[in-house]
This record gives structure tokens, sequence and C-alpha cells, in this order.
């Protein structure tokens, strides 16, 4: 017989056949079914560190009847139930290629309750190892962390460990805006192309290559002078397919200056004259920029064609496409334009991303801010003589104003 139980600890027991100790705890009805968990252990300290472990979990919301989940069966379960349904293809595509390549080779077979910060650690150093590059590393860690925070609300865990560990320092891409006088030479080299809208479009309002060539004409309004980005046009699985934008701030709605408007109007005559050029070879598809038979335009088309514009332009060919948004982003930070309306303009999610992209460019920005302030309280010297006597009389017996206003160098605009 064993000896008697502690408080709360439960039937902890010796077994006669193999001198274990032992005990069990209900979980409840699971599957309309009750179900024990047996516990054991060497001694009967050992039993009931366990029992007070497994009474914490309990306490702390963890499923102990998924405790034999391995940590590979649940990321299956999470990219099927939450993100395919959740995200956008896209986004599927790219985690579960992660959780196949990166995650499951090194976890997929450790039990999810027994995920340590050192199996993720382990990992993450194996990673490295292997020669990936730090931002793969730190998108893997990303990656299995939002996927443990599901864990966490669905009980199976009391803790995310994945939030427990160490990244490689991401080496972040040095973007490389356009100057002015450069973004006027790429213009001046694609004036007069069919695509020359698009050019303009991006560098004048920072869309992303997908929200460009996923514009449609129902949404431009250039009656009122407006464009709302509500779509994105993707390569997902081999095929274009229209996806929503890339998160709920990257839909938006933005003005179009009385150039642009002149631009898109233009732009559209001349799509009515290929749609009659094309005949029966048109597919309407209503976009804003498709190909000269109506179709989606291939976005590596698009880029090849950019590449072919900075040659003309004598334009470094390392510049992006996507550089374009970030040139609009400096122009406007540069004009004093607060950072709050430049994420609002580039749908960016929070401020954050956008003063943290920007940050070299705020500086500058920010120095000409203070130097305006300071130019208010810069009072002018004091003229020599007795403060204390008092104006006299202005000729003609008026008093003669204090200081006269210098004349406009330039009229007032209308």
């Amino acid at each position: 017989m064993g000896k008697r139980r502690g408080h709360g600890e439960g039937a902890i027991y010796q077994r006669e056949s193999d001198g274990l100790w032992c005990t069990s705890v209900d979980l409840g009805i699971v599957s309309g079914k009750r179900k024990r968990k047996v516990i054991y252990g060497k001694t009967r300290k050992e039993v009931a560190e366990k029992l007070k472990a497994l009474h914490r979990d309990q306490l702390l919301g963890v499923n102990l009847s998924a405790e034999q989940l391995t940590t590979g069966a649940f990321l299956d379960r999470w990219l099927q139930q939450v993100v395919a349904i959740r995200n956008r293809p896209r986004t599927h595509i790219s985690y579960s290629d992660t959780v196949r390549l990166y995650i499951k080779p090194h976890l997929g077979t450790t039990l999810l309750l027994k995920l340590t910060p050192e199996h993720v650690q382990a990992m993450l150093n194996a990673l490295s190892a292997q020669g990936l590059a730090p931002r793969t590393v730190t998108y893997t860690r990303a990656v299995l962390r939002k996927a443990l925070n599901q864990a966490l609300r669905w009980g199976h865990v009391h803790r995310n460990v994945a939030t427990l560990v160490d990244v490689p320092a991401a080496r972040r891409h040095t973007i490389a805006p356009l100057t002015v006088d450069q973004a006027r030479a790429l213009l001046q080299a694609v004036q007069g192309h069919r695509l020359e809208a698009l050019y303009r479009l991006t560098l004048s309002l920072g869309l992303r290559r997908g929200e460009a060539l996923g514009l449609r004409w129902q949404d431009v309004d250039l009656e009122h002078k407006t464009i709302r980005i509500v779509q994105s046009l993707q390569r997902v699985k081999g095929k274009l397919v229209m996806d929503a934008p890339k998160t709920h701030t990257s839909a938006r709605q933005l003005p179009l200056p009385d150039v642009l408007a002149d631009a898109m109007r233009a732009h559209q005559a001349a799509q009515e004259v290929e749609r009659v050029i094309a005949g029966e070879e048109w597919q309407e598809h209503g976009l804003v920029f498709p190909t000269s038979v109506g179709t989606p335009t291939e976005p590596r088309n698009l880029v090849r064609h950019f590449k072919t514009a900075l040659r003309a332009a004598a334009l470094p060919e390392t510049t992006r496409f996507h550089d374009l948004r970030h040139s609009c982003a400096t122009f406007l930070i540069a004009q004093g334009v607060h950072p709050r309306v430049v994420m609002e303009i580039l749908g960016h999610s929070h401020i954050g991303i956008t003063m943290d992209t920007y940050a070299h460019v705020l500086p500058e920005s920010q120095r000409q801010a203070v130097d305006g302030i300071a130019d208010l309280f810069n009072l002018p010297a004091e003229t020599p003589g007795d403060p204390a006597e008092p104006p006299g009389p202005a000729p003609g017996g008026e008093a003669a104003a204090e200081e006269e206003s210098p004349p406009d160098d330039d009229p007032p605009s209308a």
C-alpha cells in the first residue's frame, strides 16, 4: 500500500507490480466520453510535481485532451482552419512553404505541449548554419510565433515559446528612391508609351505594382478626381488572380491631382483606340492598365518594360519598380507632408512602418520644421538710441507707424 496522500495531491499510490508511483486526473468529457490521464513516476515526489504542473496547466486553460498533438499536426490544422480562411492566397502559400521547408523538419515530431524555447532556438540556429538569410530565419520565427498564438487561444499551450528566443539581426534592404531629376528623366523616357499614366500614378500616389495592375475603371472617378484601391493583381500558383489588398488599410481612396486626372483621361482615350484596333480579340476586364487586347498585364512584363525605361533614362538598373513607391513617399516627406498622411496615402497598416522605412528622410524634414518654428521667435534687433524716448510726431501731425511692412516681392496669387 502507498503512503497517505498529501493535501491536493489526488490519489497517489505505489503499484505492487513494478513499484512505480502513479495517480489519475479527470480531464472531463472529450468527444462524448469521459477521459482520464494517468501520471507515472519513480517516486511520490515526482508524481506530485507532475500533478501540480498538470493542475497549473488546467488553471491556465491548457487543452490537455490534445496533449498527444505534435507540432507538425497542429501547424497543418492551423494552416487549414485559420490561414486558408482568414488570409490571402499568397499568404497561405508563403506560410505553408515556410512550415514545410523550415519548421516541420526540425519541430514537426515534437509534442506541442513539450515544445520549449530551446527547441525553437536550436531550429533557428540550424537554419542560420545552413546559410539561410537572416531575414528568412526571422520570417520563420514570425510564422511559428503567429501559429503558437493561435495554439494559445485554443488552449493547447500556456505560453508562446517562439517569443522567448533570439533571432539573427536582419539586414534591412536599403531603399533607393529616385531623385526629382531622376523621376523626371524616367517620365521623359516613357512619354507617349501606353503605360505612361501607370508610371505617373505610381510615382505620384505610391501604388504597389499589383495595385496599379489591378486598378479598374469603375474605381476611377474622373469627375470627382479620386481613385479607389480595392484589389491587387497577383500571380498565385501559376495563375493571375485578383486578390484583396495587402492589408485592410491598403484598401483606400486617393485624390487625383489635376495633372494626373488629365493623364488618366488621355490614357482612357488611347485605350478606346486600342479596343477598336483589337476588334474581336479584345477581352474586356474593365482594367485601367491591361494588355493591348484587354487581358491582365503580366507583372513580370511590367518589370521588363521598367528595366528598359531605366536604360533609356540612363538610370541605375538596380532600381526596383517598388522603389517608385518609395520615391513617392520621400517626395511627400520632403515637402513637409506629415508622416501620418504619408501612411494613409501608401496604405501602411500602422505609422511605425512609415517612420521606420523613411527614417533617413525625416531628419531633414524635421530640421526644416524646427527652423520654421525658430523663425517665429527671431525678433528684429533693436535700433540704437534711447528706448525710453517716445517717437515724435510724424510729418503732417500724425503718428508714424512703428514699422513699415516691406512690399511683397511677388503679387499675391489669385
